[in-house]
């Protein structure tokens, strides 16, 4: 635009001293040619005008034309971004949602390892005793001239000797009644559990917890009764017995779990700022378990730092 201004000045110079030019008195041949030549001058400016103004619609047409295609451009990539992002986010809580599952199946594969290795424990003392029973069976009675009335009590004495283990089995069973196996409960309860027989599994847990309150075995038996209530949803009754693992049995295998799950009972409940809480406790007090390592992984996916845990303990 400054070059099209230069010119049309140009051109009224050179007009102007056309009209001067003709103002002077001349000869009127030498006053015509002068006057055909800067009337060819003025021509060729209006023509070069002309050219330049020309190109430079063109070129600012073509300009135009891409910034708006540049436009156009981020804006679509602007859409893709926010697209891939949400689908990332989106990946993210199924993914968290995933090892959440997984989690869980891994802890009940490694109790049924545990009840495998128990079985396969009684399985070998069972066969130990039958061999003891078997030997002891085969081995030769005693020879002598012992008359036979004697040899007869003899023989009976094994009978009298089986007896007695019966009797005492006898014995033994109305204390079984009255408080059940703690393993044979508690692994019954593992296996209904497995099963998806919630109601039975969470009677044979409740045995454990009430015939055997200081055993270890108790605070898993409260992990899994409260596995069972977030499985059906009862988040409020879950985090009560996450609580009683954490406050009860707070040196159990299952604690670390149990804090993972109440952190996650807390956000099914829309209590964000005490599951981000227990998280974050969780990751302080165990650093280096699998459940912090899940924490740590559903805190990303909600946007949350996971610096800066505070010490203090959450309402429960």
């Amino acid at each position: 635009m400054t070059i099209t201004k230069t010119l049309r000045n140009r051109f009224l110079l050179a007009a102007a001293l056309a009209l001067v030019v003709t103002a002077v008195p001349r000869p009127a041949h030498a006053a015509s040619k002068e006057i055909i030549e800067l009337q060819t001058q003025v021509q060729q400016l209006l023509d070069m005008v002309q050219r330049l103004q020309s190109t430079l619609d063109t070129r600012f047409g073509v300009l135009q034309h891409l910034v708006e295609q540049t436009a156009d451009n981020a804006n679509q990539m602007t859409v893709t971004v926010n697209a891939l992002q949400q689908k990332i986010n989106a990946q993210t809580e199924a993914t968290g949602g995933k090892l959440d599952t997984v989690s869980g199946q891994v802890q009940s594969l490694n109790d049924s390892v545990d009840e495998l290795k128990s079985r396969i424990a009684k399985l070998d003392k069972s066969v130990t005793d039958l061999q003891a029973q078997m030997q002891n069976l085969q081995s030769p009675a005693p020879s002598g001239g012992a008359p036979a009335p004697q040899g007869g009590d003899a023989s009976q004495q094994p009978q009298a000797g089986g007896a007695a283990p019966a009797m005492s089995q006898q014995g033994q069973a109305p204390t079984g009644s009255v408080a059940p196996p703690l393993k044979d409960t508690f692994q019954g309860g593992l296996r209904d559990y497995n099963a998806a027989h919630y109601q039975v599994a969470a009677s044979e847990f409740q045995d454990v917890l009430h015939y055997y309150p200081m055993d270890d075995l108790a605070g898993t038996a409260q992990f899994y009764l409260g596995e069972i209530a977030y499985r059906q949803l009862d988040f409020a009754d879950a985090i009560k017995s996450y609580n009683a693992v954490l406050e009860g049995f707070p040196g159990n295998t299952k604690a670390p779990a149990a804090q993972l799950r109440k952190g996650l009972a807390l956000l099914q409940l829309n209590k964000r700022d005490a599951g981000i809480h227990e998280l974050r406790l969780l990751i302080q007090r165990h650093p280096q378990t699998p459940e912090a390592s899940q924490a740590r992984t559903k805190l990303n996916s909600m946007g949350v730092k996971i610096t800066g845990t505070t010490t203090s303990t959450s309402s429960r």
